[in-house]
């Protein structure tokens, strides 16, 4: 309470926005999943990254009013020195491509007047599934089985809900390594092993005729990779199939260039290296978001740009966003 009411104090007064001035040009870009009336209804698959339809309209509207939003194409004009963004700039990014970005946020964002840039992994909009680390929260959470066995023989009690989190969690660390049909082999063993395969009646991700809606409104579309690893701990070939692939995937259904990358970082530390950076320049993209901290600044490698994590309610975002423009990482 007192940090709440300490923050609030600081920012009201105006002492983050001058020291904000003094730190010099940069531009915040906000990472956002999910968008529902009710967050609880995704809790077991989705987790903890969907954003309420009354806060994330409460945010977009601050954003809208106090501070001044880009595009993705205009941070990568800022980064090449070629365009001097306004003070207090936000951009907005949407990873994975989940229906509810075009069904409740987008309208939002068009009433807002807030631009931003979704990043879809293909092979799930390709075949209405969830992406895979929601197909196993889902396979480990609502299970009626009392144990997983892994591949190598070690056996995992599923009793208590740390011990479900426990073994979730180490599937996780192993699947993020696979791609393609390795990783589908890997996620529907595990559902068939544990008797729990998510189920909807409704397509969880964007159709392809909704992504062509968003361009048409104005909004900016990248990609998320094919099968969402961890690109840091692919093989070369498959890093270049994740990169390649969707980009061409996108481009051939969309009939629009696809310039902008997002990394998933499903599990696993770091999920960007050196070498992907090389690949995504390679397979011509113009800017890769991470979801490492921090503001963008002038100069900055347009390939491996920082992001900021948004709070679930207004001022912790008003917080996170001065403290991004003071230069910290939130």
């Amino acid at each position: 309470m007192l940090k709440n009411w300490m923050q609030r104090g600081l920012v009201g007064s105006g002492v983050t926005r001058l020291a904000g001035r003094l730190a010099g040009p940069g531009v915040a870009i906000l990472m956002y999943h999910s968008v529902m009336d009710d967050p609880l209804q995704a809790a077991s698959t989705l987790g903890g990254i969907v954003h309420s339809t009354k806060v994330f309209r409460e945010q977009m509207e601050l954003i809208a009013r106090d501070y001044n939003t880009l595009t993705l194409a205009d941070v990568l004009l800022f980064v090449q020195g070629e365009k001097e963004p306004p003070t207090r700039s936000v951009a907005i990014t949407f990873d994975d491509g989940y229906a509810d970005n075009f069904e409740v946020a987008m309208p939002v964002l068009d009433q807002t007047g807030v631009p931003a840039a979704f990043y879809v992994v293909v092979d799930c909009v390709e075949n209405a599934r969830l992406p895979w680390p929601a197909r196993l929260r889902y396979a480990f959470y609502t299970t009626k089985k009392s144990t997983w066995a892994e591949s190598n023989g070690t056996l995992w009690p599923l009793k208590s809900f740390e011990q479900r989190d426990g073994a979730f969690l180490k599937a996780c660390d192993d699947c993020c390594q696979l791609a393609g049909a390795r990783q589908e082999q890997f996620v529907s063993g595990i559902e068939r092993d544990l008797d729990a395969e998510f189920r909807s009646a409704e397509n969880p991700m964007m159709t392809w005729d909704q992504l062509c809606g968003l361009t048409r409104r104005g909004h900016i579309l990248g990609s998320h990779t094919m099968t969402h690893p961890n690109m840091a701990y692919l093989p070369d070939a498959d890093l270049q199939i994740e990169f390649a692939e969707s980009k061409r995937s996108l481009e051939e259904r969309l009939n629009s260039p696809i310039d902008h990358f997002s990394y998933p970082c499903p599990a696993l530390s770091p999920h960007w290296r050196d070498r992907t950076v090389e690949a995504s320049a390679q397979a011509k993209y113009r800017t890769a978001v991470t979801t490492n901290g921090g503001p963008v600044r002038r100069n900055h490698n347009p390939l491996c740009l920082r992001r900021v994590r948004p709070t679930k309610d207004i001022e912790g975002l008003r917080w996170n966003l001065e403290c991004t423009f003071l230069g910290r990482s939130v």
